[in-house]
């Protein structure tokens, strides 16, 4: 697990820790010190904490101008025990949106298991991102699974080019647009 790093590739385009705007803005990363474990496994010290005890993040790039944002995550997603759902949208997606950020990707493939709790917090997440979206990116089968038995896919959508989406060959807004092209595809059929 501490061989997993966030992807890094994108960090000539964006620093979540530089950028004055983000919740983890002058945030400060050993190289060395492994400081953050998922039960007993240290995970790279470059993974952002945001109070869960089983999920963490990074923030790869946000755009402002066209309102998005693209987070990684690590870990078990965990909503029965720890209610990580809240604590992700209040210490974090909250702050985001703050700043105008209305279009969320979360890349899920480092998600181990999602353990569902209720779905109030996911359905107020959809509410507030308006004109956005919620879209998860190349969740294990699974993780998604789950979410779609407790009906989150409602609010986050997962499937078809999504599941299996070959983004680290892509720039920032490449990316963003091969997604919301899928997402206008989806919801124009």
């Amino acid at each position: 697990m501490h061989e997993i790093e966030p992807y890094y590739l994108w960090r000539d385009d964006y620093i979540a820790a530089e950028d004055e705007r983000s919740p983890f803005y002058n945030t400060e990363y050993s190289e060395f010190y492994f400081d953050k474990q998922l039960y007993n496994f240290l995970i790279h010290p470059q993974w952002d904490d945001f109070g869960s005890n089983t999920l963490y993040l990074k923030v790869l790039y946000v755009d402002y101008d066209r309102n998005y944002a693209i987070i990684e995550f690590i870990g078990e997603w965990n909503d029965a025990i720890n209610n990580d759902i809240m604590l992700l949208k209040r210490e974090i997606l909250e702050l985001m949106m703050d700043e105008g950020i209305n279009k969320f990707i979360l890349i899920g493939e480092n998600i181990l298991n999602f353990h569902s709790s209720e779905d109030s917090y996911y359905e107020e997440w959809f509410q507030e991102v308006e004109e956005g979206w919620i879209t998860g990116i190349n969740f294990q089968e699974h993780v998604i699974n789950e979410f779609k038995s407790n009906n989150i896919d409602y609010y986050i959508n997962f499937g078809g080019q999504l599941d299996d989406l070959a983004w680290r060959t892509l720039k920032p807004l490449q990316f963003f647009k091969k997604v919301e092209e899928t997402l206008t595809k989806r919801l124009g059929a």
